[in-house]
């Protein structure tokens, strides 16, 4: 079966400076796409783009300092992606944070922040980046969490995201589909990740790895025109050792 060439695309990532964002980076830089990685401090956002110029891959990496809390910075994300690379064909809303407590312990902050970043981030997102996505006919891919189906003690605030989540990028996919703009959400289970302050170590070799979400956006990236799988669940295929 022929799949869609990637090879001169461009695609722009928040939250890439590290983790799945970072993974997603390098998977489409392989395959020749030019990317656009933010992230809150310009520092982080150079660092990160040096290292992925440094691999020798043939699609070339930008960054841009962006929070997804502000509409303005998402959009001017957007332009500077223009103006760097000329188009945009894939916009990838993976930026997000998780802060886990009981509801008597929750702060009202932890819960703003929450919702600010892992919801109304992804709305600003593709407010950001419509107009682009509608000329190039693209892909907009939000990376949730099995935490949007299955909720759990100490979650209230990330499984309200994350439902909240799932839910706007089934019903905007059907928005936008219309324009001709593919919309998929990837749900994954446990990821290798600095996520929550985590740091990645041997113990976690059972976990998804960030390549592999890397994987599956060129995986859909590549897929044909009229086939959109618009919800992906991936899961590690073996349990944690005990």
């Amino acid at each position: 079966m022929q799949v869609q060439e990637i090879k001169g695309k461009v695609a722009l990532i928040t939250g890439g400076t590290k983790g799945i964002g970072y993974g997603i980076a390098e998977a489409l830089m392989q395959m020749g796409v030019h990317v656009m990685i933010t992230g809150r401090k310009q520092e982080t956002v150079n660092e990160a783009v040096s290292h992925l110029n440094a691999n020798g891959f043939e699609g070339k990496a930008a960054g841009a300092a962006s929070d997804v809390r502000q509409l303005a910075s998402l959009k001017a994300a957007v332009e500077q992606t223009l103006n760097e690379f000329g188009q945009l064909d894939a916009l990838i809303a993976n930026a997000g944070v998780g802060h886990f407590a009981s509801i008597e312990d929750m702060t009202e902050q932890q819960w703003h922040d929450t919702i600010d970043i892992n919801l109304t981030g992804v709305f600003n997102t593709i407010k950001a980046g419509l107009d682009a996505l509608k000329a190039s006919k693209g892909y907009f891919i939000t990376i949730a969490s099995l935490a949007g189906t299955n909720f759990f003690k100490y979650g209230a605030a990330y499984n309200a995201s994350k439902f909240g989540l799932v839910g706007f990028t089934q019903a905007m996919m059907l928005d936008v589909r219309e324009y001709g703009i593919k919309t998929t959400t990837i749900m994954p289970g446990s990821v290798t990740s600095y996520f929550n302050n985590h740091v990645p170590n041997e113990a976690d070799a059972w976990k998804i790895q960030p390549e592999d979400l890397g994987q599956m956006v060129v995986n859909l990236l590549q897929m044909h025109p009229r086939t959109l799988p618009s919800k992906v669940e991936v899961r590690p295929s073996m349990p944690p050792k005990r």
